[in-house]
């Protein structure tokens, strides 16, 4: 490993520990990538010469505004807004907005960050953004949220668009916030249906867009098992989250002849040694019940609760972490490790950190990053975009078939980088140099923008 490549990248990372004390899902992320680059470097002086990688870490544009928004009493509540539009060498700033307490500043710039990388991968003309509020979602009325979603386009309105930066969504954003935002830029704006993605059918949204973050997820998986010889039948898999990754995760694995055998909300874990019911746990979810639910129609399951999903006690070959970030330690990748574990595909954001991660990477245990693994929404919300430019609406088979072409084409990429930098099996190195190579080039080739 090249002295000069360490000595750029450290100093790099502690300029912004400096700069962003505060901002550790940031610079967790910005590590994580930037120390997997270390051969990239060395094959790339110029990253060095024109210092590229100060560039790449530094948000174009962030973002910042208040939101104000009355209640059902009639009460005036604010909350914070933000949208980081983080890169846009490759196209537009595209990436989800996420309404949830635990939104701030780092958690969107992380977000965004791993969106540039993502967003490249999927080898579609978009680039890479972030946005959302600390507005909690659960507990409020249509009225309430629509009134939120009102005031929070009145200001985003002025810094987006169809060929400027794409909003999605994301975590507590769904088809009804999407339709509120996007009724709210009709009225501010004018009409294209471009400007968000994520929308109902109605609204030209895409067929496969809500399975697309799941179904991906599943694909990515599939070819891997299967560049090993494999395949999916048969193999056991528990699952963390039961929101809209999780649940069509666990459809698609099903689909191939896997059985799920346990999945979580906030509350718990819910474990059926005959194959997770997919469709009760939508149902569930739909209407915002518990998964504690799920045994009223399925005795024979348990519900554990306040506990993590991945401290069952049992054996199973696949771990797909679909809720949030940093959700696998250390500790509880020794879990999986002891489950006999064989694959672990992130369905999240960085669902694993830094500890859990060497403890899967020591284990040679095949890990997908979830910039390559959960790329399935993003490139089906741009399949979307390129619907609404046409004035189209492709089918379901015709969307879902596009999607396994990508995901495989995902996979590939990040597959013969590792072999390429001498790491073969590293995913993890594959898609962080595969997707910042073609970004940095054309950083590079625009006049370091």
């Amino acid at each position: 490993m090249g002295q000069a490549s360490k000595q750029y990248i450290n100093g790099v990372l502690n300029r912004l520990n400096k700069q962003y004390p505060d901002m550790v899902e940031f610079q967790q992320a910005t590590k994580e990538v930037l120390r997997s680059l270390e051969k990239f470097v060395d094959r790339h002086p110029e990253v060095i010469e024109h210092n590229l990688f100060e560039l790449l870490v530094e948000p174009e544009r962030v973002v910042k505004f208040r939101v104000p928004w009355q209640d059902d009493a009639g009460k005036w509540q604010v909350n914070t807004g933000m949208r980081v539009q983080f890169n846009s060498a490759l196209g537009p700033y595209k990436g989800g907005l996420r309404f949830d307490p635990s939104v701030n500043e780092s958690i969107i710039k992380f977000l965004g960050f791993e969106q540039i990388f993502k967003n490249s991968l999927t080898g579609l003309p978009i680039g890479g953004g972030k946005g959302g509020s600390n507005f909690n979602p659960k507990g409020k009325s249509d009225a309430e949220i629509m009134r939120f979603c009102q005031s929070f386009m009145t200001e985003l309105s002025k810094h987006i668009g169809p060929n400027t930066d794409v909003p999605a969504g994301d975590i507590g954003v769904g088809g009804r916030e999407i339709g509120y935002l996007f009724g709210q830029y009709k009225r501010l704006q004018q009409y294209d249906s471009g400007t968000l993605t994520g929308k109902p059918l109605e609204m030209w949204g895409s067929y496969a867009r809500t399975e697309a973050t799941g179904y991906g997820l599943v694909y990515f998986l599939q070819n891997a098992v299967e560049d090993r010889g494999d395949s999916l039948d048969g193999k056991t898999i528990v699952v963390s989250g039961s929101g809209n990754v999780a649940q069509y995760a666990m459809k698609k694995a099903k689909d191939l002849g896997a059985k799920v055998l346990a999945c979580s909300d906030r509350g718990g874990y819910i474990r059926d040694e005959s194959g997770i019911d997919e469709e009760l746990v939508i149902a569930i979810k739909e209407r915002g019940g518990s998964l504690a639910e799920y045994i009223e129609e399925h005795s024979s399951a348990t519900y554990h609760t306040d506990e993590s999903v991945w401290t069952i006690d049992a054996s199973y070959d696949i771990a797909l972490p679909c809720a949030t970030q940093n959700e696998i330690d250390g500790s509880l990748a020794k879990n999986l490790v002891k489950a006999g574990v064989t694959y672990v595909m992130e369905g999240a954001n960085m669902p694993v950190n830094d500890e859990g991660l060497e403890v899967l990477t020591e284990q040679e245990i095949l890990y997908g990053p979830g910039k390559a693994a959960n790329a399935g929404g993003v490139a089906v919300s741009a399949l979307e975009m390129a619907q609404n430019a046409q004035r189209l609406q492709w089918d379901f088979d015709e969307v879902d078939q596009r999607l396994q072409d990508i995901m495989a084409t995902i996979y590939q990429k990040c597959s013969k980088t590792a072999e390429e930098y001498g790491e073969p099996g590293n995913l993890s190195l594959g898609a962080n140099i595969a997707g910042a190579e073609k970004v940095l080039k054309a950083m590079d080739a625009q006049g370091l923008v």
